[in-house]
């Protein structure tokens, strides 16, 4: 281990503890991808997931009205887009340089960060069990799949995922690494592997295991019922859901996986002097977190594709908000014309499932 006498050691030394969200980028590899890669692709991820989410929200407030369960749902699991959004300008300009927004900010960011994958997973969870309930329990579900009870659970659940991420609001601070500020987590000394070993376990049971399990109950019943009644309606609401959900699980596995290896490091490898095994294992924990930020602007995406209602809302957006002022300005178009084709477009709506967007 010669070659790292110069450098911070991930999850060895106890002087420093690199298991957070910002592990100090000391490989040759890992800072190069960090300083190269990632500012310009967290200001493209910024710009389009900031103006993607922010219609989402938008839509679904002026035009659905929060009518129904799943849009309570959608809002929510909208606004923990957000929550990585408006965090990315900061982690950009980390990657480059260090940290210079101070021991506050370090944590709020790093919460906010963990705050955004719990509540991701767990509101992929509700319209899961959502989408079981209309389609599975449909009788039931008239009276369970209310905006009351869709309210209720989702502040039940901000609720759980502040909780859950109070250690990293507690335990991440700015520290000195090799010269320059680092915003990593730091456990208490007396019991750091616990805690190291604890938090990455809870990580990993609750995004991704116990979510994991209640979608395959949920799904596989859900085909069930889809294959006897062959609903075109209630499948395309399954196809949305289902993609939201499966996105989610590619984009955010690959980076608690590799957590899960950092952590348990010296269970699952071997070390010697050649094989350079924290060096790649902190490489592959800093590729897959890029990855799983970028799931931020995804949704907007999916329901550009498969959700009819979220394009029709988007045209009248744009025609009311954008086209009709510069039709004012443009001689031979009528604006009320507009306006009646607006207001049968919408109320044309009205009769569709409700699939959310």
């Amino acid at each position: 281990m010669d070659d790292y006498s110069t450098m911070p050691d991930y999850g060895i030394t106890t002087t420093f503890d690199y298991a957070g969200l910002e592990p100090p980028v000391t490989d040759k590899n890992v800072k190069g991808f960090t300083s190269y890669f990632v500012p310009p692709l967290y200001s493209l991820v910024f710009i389009f997931g900031l103006l993607g989410n922010a219609l989402v929200v938008l839509i679904l407030i002026r035009y659905k009205k929060l009518k129904s369960m799943t849009d309570i749902y959608l809002l929510n699991l909208a606004i923990s887009d957000l929550l990585f959004i408006i965090s990315l300008p900061f982690w950009a300009h980390y990657a480059t340089r260090e940290w210079v927004f101070g021991d506050t900010m370090c944590r709020i960011l790093s919460g906010v960060y963990c705050v955004g994958f719990y509540s991701g997973s767990f509101f992929i969870i509700l319209l899961t069990i959502d989408r079981y309930l209309a389609i599975v329990h449909a009788v039931f579900a008239l009276k369970a799949r209310t905006i009351t009870y869709g309210t209720l659970t989702s502040v039940v659940t901000w609720v759980v995922v502040l909780l859950a991420s109070v250690p990293e609001f507690v335990f991440h601070r700015v520290q000195k690494a090799n010269e320059t500020d680092e915003c990593t987590i730091h456990y208490p000394p007396e019991n750091e592997k616990v805690w190291k070993q604890f938090l990455t376990l809870m990580k990993f049971i609750l995004g991704l295991a116990i979510p994991t399990v209640i979608i395959i109950f949920c799904y596989l019943r859900i085909i069930m019922i889809l294959i006897k009644g062959r609903n075109q309606r209630k499948q395309k609401a399954f196809k949305l859901i289902a993609v939201i959900m499966v996105v989610f699980f590619l984009f955010w596995m690959p980076y608690n996986i590799a957590l899960l290896l950092r952590t348990f490091q010296d269970s699952f490898f071997s070390f010697n002097s050649e094989n350079n095994i924290e060096g790649k294992v902190a490489f592959g924990v800093e590729v897959t977190r890029v990855i799983a930020l970028v799931h931020c602007c995804i949704n907007p995406v999916i329901y550009a594709f498969l959700g009819e209602k979220f394009r029709k809302y988007t045209s009248i957006f744009f025609q009311k908000c954008l086209l009709a002022p510069l039709c004012r300005l443009c001689p031979g178009r009528n604006y009320p014309i507009l306006e009646r084709s607006t207001s049968s477009y919408i109320s044309s709506t009205e009769h569709e499932i409700s699939i959310g967007l």
